[in-house]
């Protein structure tokens, strides 16, 4: 399966500190509902979640040529696909990939997921 998402929020974006503890921020909201919309779009339906073990190779384009560390957006990423019903847990990654694209305008992520 292949899909082009948003560009992630950091791990630094996506939560935010209360006094109940730490809650998804406003941004990490919003890109987890742009996920889905962008899941039921390519999908043409809402996904029937993956049973068995996935492999996820990831794409990140970032939107300005800001310095970022790679390892701060898996988090919101896979988090958001799982809310989305992409699989049941994103405990089912048993191997994933990351690597930076190229500078593009507005940002996006490209995964290839399959079965592990």
């Amino acid at each position: 399966m292949k899909l082009t998402l948003p560009f992630p929020p950091s791990v630094n974006g996506y939560w935010r500190s209360t006094k109940q503890g730490m809650k998804i921020s406003a941004f990490g909201r919003s890109f987890r509902i742009n996920t889905f919309a962008a899941v039921v779009e390519q999908l043409k339906r809402a996904p029937q979640p993956i049973t068995v073990d996935v492999e996820v190779n990831v794409v990140l384009y970032p939107p300005d040529k800001r310095r970022r560390d790679l390892d701060n957006y898996q988090k919101a990423l896979f988090d958001s696909l799982t809310h989305a019903g992409i699989w049941g847990d994103d405990s089912q990654i048993k191997r994933f990939t990351v690597e930076w694209g190229e500078l593009t305008k507005g940002g996006r992520a490209e995964l290839t997921i399959t079965k592990f």
